[in-house]
């Protein structure tokens, strides 16, 4: 089994491959330590070498030693939002990691122990390298699309690679931003001193990025707004929407001073944005499937204090 892309731009293998495959970053720069990374069909040597737009990228998964052993199956109540034959959409809660990372305890439950909980139950055959189709920062909520079977998983990876699928997320900001709806369109990067962190610039290692917003309500200092992501870079939104001076409540590393504040007075003790519908094509029958979640309590309580009415359709 692998799974293959071909570069849009130039910038680090790397980074390339976190962009796009559910792995994580420890797990990739392994893979290409260890000889299972192709660019152009030639294998790549170094995490840091330079991919080039046009360049045919294969990661070669049946290759890698298996990780499954250390994702023990774990009940973490996940509402199913929608499955068929091979795929399913679950609820992801706030606070929780969506796969084992650097830094992470052992014993810390992820997304991926709970669903190996759901796989087991279902009889579903369980990998850590094709369940996960995409991810979601670990204090956002929301749609996560789930896929049963490697082939699935190619398939769904392959419309996020193409950005055929469409997400829409929710998100309450600090001020009100002007103009109400538009597109934002600026390179995304890791940040030049915080290497947690991630920053519009442009460098060799930035990634073009694409996010629409438009503002649905606004009240007490904030806007609730609907935002369209149009490529899918690490913090994206948080970063896009702080760039142009409205960080999302609730968030502390993308913080203000007066969002900061703002947040306290509001009692936004966690991120607000919530990945509020999901659009995309199963391979079970070809057809499109659009799955919503309403945001939960801690969301919808910030909008009620703020005196914004509740967000009913997408």
């Amino acid at each position: 089994m692998q799974q293959e892309w071909k570069a849009e731009a130039t910038g680090r293998l790397d980074a390339f491959l976190s962009e796009r495959s559910s792995l994580s970053r420890s797990r990739l720069r392994r893979a290409i330590d260890d000889g299972h990374v192709r660019i152009n069909g030639t294998t790549a040597t170094k995490p840091a070498q330079r991919v080039h737009a046009g360049d045919d990228v294969l990661l070669l998964l049946d290759d890698l030693p298996t990780e499954g052993a250390q994702i023990a199956a774990a009940d973490l109540a996940l509402p199913v939002l929608y499955e068929d034959a091979v795929c399913m959409v679950l609820a992801k809660p706030a606070g929780i990691s969506v796969h084992p990372g650097a830094g992470m305890p052992e014993d810390e439950a992820t997304i991926l122990h709970g669903i190996a909980h759901v796989f087991a139950e279902r009889n579903i055959p369980f990998s850590t390298e094709t369940a996960l189709v995409h991810r979601l920062d670990k204090d956002t909520t929301g749609c996560l699309l789930v896929a049963k079977t490697a082939a699935a998983h190619r398939a769904l990876q392959e419309q996020f690679a193409k950005r055929t699928t469409e997400k829409t997320y929710l998100t309450i900001v600090a001020g009100t931003p002007v103009p109400p709806a538009a597109m934002i369109d600026a390179p995304v990067g890791r940040n030049l001193t915080s290497r947690t962190k991630m920053s519009v610039l442009k460098t060799a290692t930035s990634r073009d990025a694409k996010t629409t917003y438009r503002t649905l309500a606004t009240g007490a200092g904030a806007a609730l707004l609907a935002c369209d992501l149009h490529t899918g870079r690490t913090h994206q939104i948080r970063v896009h929407l702080t760039s142009i001076g409205h960080p999302i409540l609730g968030d502390r590393t993308y913080a203000s001073s007066a969002s900061k504040r703002l947040s306290e007075e509001l009692k936004a003790d966690t991120l607000c944005l919530h990945a509020w519908t999901l659009s995309f094509t199963s391979p079970a029958d070809s057809a499109r499937k659009t799955v919503t979640m309403p945001p939960p309590a801690a969301f919808t309580g910030v909008l009620e204090r703020c005196g914004m009415p509740q967000p009913t359709a997408a």
